[in-house]
């Protein structure tokens, strides 16, 4: 299954971390240029966890959500309470 980024225009669109919709100050500092100390966002981190998020959207799919991908046991409620997107036991 291919993701298809959501256009930051769309009222659904996903936030940064910490940042409040409607609110510019959450991204730049109030001349409107970027925090100078901010590092820019790990893109690859971000990606690597969109993925981990798909692959969790999958396994609820195919109704295997709760099961060890490896061992084929089930996953502990209490582990998926604390790490959602954990795919062995």
């Amino acid at each position: 299954m291919k993701r298809t980024r959501a256009s930051r225009s769309s009222p659904n669109a996903p936030l940064a971390a910490g940042a409040q919709r409607g609110s510019v100050d959450a991204v730049t500092d109030s001349s409107g240029q970027g925090a100078p100390d901010a590092s820019p966002p790990d893109l690859d981190a971000i990606e690597a966890d969109l993925d981990a998020v798909q692959a969790a959207l999958d396994r609820l799919a195919d109704d295997t959500y709760w099961t060890d991908e490896v061992t084929g046991e089930a996953i502990p409620l209490a582990v998926l309470e604390t790490e959602p997107l954990t795919r062995r036991a």
